[in-house]
This record gives C-alpha cells, structure tokens and sequence, in this order.
C-alpha cells in the first residue's frame, strides 16, 4: 500500500514533473487566436410566435400541445357550427316587446312624439315665389356664417391646386358681373354683399353661389350657354337657392332624419334590432329615402324660381331648353335619378317647357318687353337676312 501512494518523482506523470521543475516566471506563451466575425446565415429565422398565435394554434389542433385544457373544434367543423346554431338566441323575442308594454313607457313616448311635432309645427315656412311649405331651424345669420366659412376653404383649396382668378377687367368675368346686374333687382336680394368669382379652368362646367352672395363661375360653363339668355340660366338657377334659403332646408333637413333614425335605433334595441336598423336604415338609406327626392325637389324649385327671374329681367326663357339640350349632349350617359341629387337633363327640359307660357308671360309684363321683343327681332332678322324696319 505504501508503495502504491508515496509514487518515485520518475514515476510522476510528465504534467507534474514540469509543473514542479521548472519556476513560475518562465512558463511558455499561450498564443490565443484572434476572433472571427460569425458568418451571416443565407436564411431568416421565424419570427417567434405571438401568445396569441400560439393560443390559436393549440385551441385548433388537439396535437399543438397546450396541456390538458378542454380544446375547441376548428370552425370549419360542420357538427361545431350545428352545435352553435342550436344554441343561438333569436333575435326577436316576445319579452323585449313586454318590458315596453309600460305605463312609463307610453308616457316618454307620448311625451316624445308630441316635442316633435311642436318642434316641427313651429318652424314651418314658406319658400318665395313657389309657396312651398317647409322645415328650416336655422335662421339666415348662421346660415350666413356657414356659407362664409366655407367660402374661406374654397379660396385655399382653390389656390392649393394652382387654380387661377380671372381679374375684374377680364372680358369673361365682366360678362358674369353684366348678367348679375340684372338678375339681382328681380331677386328681392338688393341688399347683399354679392362678390363674384370666375376661376380659369375650362374643363369644369360649374357655377354655385354660397350663403351671404359669394358667386363662383368656372369658365367651361360660358362655352355651354352661349349667350347672356344661357348664362342667365345658370346664374338664376343659383341664386333661386340662395332666395329660397336651400342650405338651410337641407341642414335642417339632416337634424331631422338623424331624430328618425336614432329613435327607431333606440326603440329596436328592446327587441336585439339596433345593428340591424343601423345596417339597413343608416345613411345610405336615408339618402335614398329622402335626402336625394328632397335636393332633386330644390333643384326642380330653383329652376322655376330662377326661370321667372330670368324672364322678368327681360332674358328669354326660351334659352334655357336650349342650355339644358347642350348639357345633356357634353355630360352623356347619367346615373339613375332615384340615385342622384339633381334630376336628369331631360326631366329638366320637360319641366321648363310646360312653365314657359307662364315665363313668357312674366317677360310680357315687365318694363323691359319693348327692348326685348325688338332683341327677338334683330335676332330673327340675323337668321332670316332681312331688314328690321321699326316706325
């Protein structure tokens, strides 16, 4: 045993013997390689699973691991889906109608309805010159600032997109301001500031007025109407709104039809029928329904107050079936009526034709009839060559 633990310095290993020999201060150098960038791999490593993802994963495949949770089916499983359709809860159901079937309920109702028609009664009015009964909550000063707010966004839009204002000397915007000139007495409008604006851009045949008498003109429409019978028909057309106060109507008009539907959304939620009024009833059905038969009923009141007004100020309404006809021919192919704000070009002659005895009766009476039938006059002889002889 002895022998076996007390080993001979030669029977040492090598590692002890020169670990023993030789002294500390004399070791021999390690070298240590110098490191070498990792090479990029050619391949992108999946990014890890969200929790989310991986909760998917295991609710619809029983072998994604997950634990001893209870596992939904997949829902493309036909016995899944029959299982919930067999627990569904229908949408209708009889106790919704009997938590109404109140006292206190009939009294808000009552109560409710009853708000509504004072409310509507006591803002009836009559729109000038076609007597047409209508609702209007807004009075001509807030529609004023509405119109002028928006006359300050159409200026930067307008110059956001580079278009450009004819100046006053320019002979088309003298051609607009001449055919307001005389529109204008025969409007009851006297007194309003109006400004007009003609913007220099050929391939838009547009003309509008805002609330408070800012007038813009795009220069496509003078091609269109020819002559100041023509442009008197686009520019009395847009004044007759302002006259008859339209932007008003149609704010008003979109209170009231949020008051409907908000009152059906409420009374369908006791019966679960609130998402679907929503979807069937909203906006779009309300346009339909109502917003669109009500602008394309100003539109047809414009055109009339505006034919009558063309005729007093001695332009011949005649003109305007002429105006209409070109329209017609430049917009081509239109939307559906029932699906559009204004009514078609052609409705618009038929109209104009049957108010024409009644125009040209107007244009009889007034005080510039001598002026104007020796304008018809001088016109026929243009067409015919021959002389105009007035004793």
């Amino acid at each position: 045993m002895a022998r076996n633990l007390f080993l001979s310095s030669s029977s040492r290993p090598r590692q002890i013997q020169r670990g023993i020999a030789e002294p500390f201060g004399r070791r021999e150098p390690v070298s240590t390689p110098s490191p070498r960038p990792l090479e990029q791999p050619s391949f992108r490593p999946h990014a890890p699973r969200s929790q989310n993802q991986q909760r998917r994963f295991y609710n619809y495949y029983p072998g994604g691991g997950g634990g001893n949770r209870e596992r939904s089916p997949p829902p493309y499983d036909p016995e899944h889906r029959e299982a919930r359709l067999r627990e569904a809860k229908p949408l209708f159901h009889w106790r919704g109608f009997r938590a109404l079937n109140t006292p206190s309920t009939y009294t808000v109702v009552a109560v409710a309805v009853s708000g509504a028609l004072i409310f509507y009664f006591s803002n009836l009015e009559t729109v000038p010159v076609s007597g047409r009964t209508r609702f209007n909550v807004y009075s001509p000063e807030s529609v004023k600032k509405a119109g002028e707010m928006e006359h300050k966004r159409l200026l930067w839009e307008l110059e956001q997109r580079g278009a450009r204002l004819l100046p006053d000397w320019d002979p088309r915007t003298i051609r607009v301001k001449r055919v307001m000139a005389r529109l204008i007495p025969f409007s009851g409008m006297q007194d309003e500031n109006w400004e007009v604006y003609v913007v220099d851009d050929p391939r838009t045949a547009n003309a509008f007025v805002l609330p408070g008498g800012k007038v813009y003109v795009f220069s496509g429409i003078l091609g269109l109407a020819r002559n100041d019978s023509g442009l008197a028909t686009v520019l009395g057309h847009e004044v007759a709104h302002n006259l008859a106060d339209h932007h008003g109507e149609r704010l008003s008009q979109d209170i009231g039809a949020s008051i409907v539907l908000w009152s059906l959304v409420i009374l369908g939620g006791a019966f679960g029928l609130g998402p679907i009024i929503m979807h069937f009833f909203g906006s779009r059905f309300l346009d339909v329904a109502f917003g669109f038969p009500m602008s394309r009923l100003q539109e047809s009141e414009a055109d009339y107050i505006g034919l009558m007004m063309m005729a007093e100020a001695c332009y011949d309404p005649r003109e305007a079936v002429g105006f209409w006809a070109r329209m017609e021919r430049a917009t081509g192919q239109e939307v559906p009526e029932w699906m559009s704000t204004h009514p078609t070009n052609m409705n618009r002659i038929k109209k104009i034709q049957e108010w024409l005895p009644q125009a040209m009766e107007k244009r009889a009476k007034s005080d510039c009839s001598t002026t104007a039938s020796f304008a018809d006059l001088f016109r026929q002889a243009l067409r015919t060559g021959q002389a105009v002889i007035v004793i």
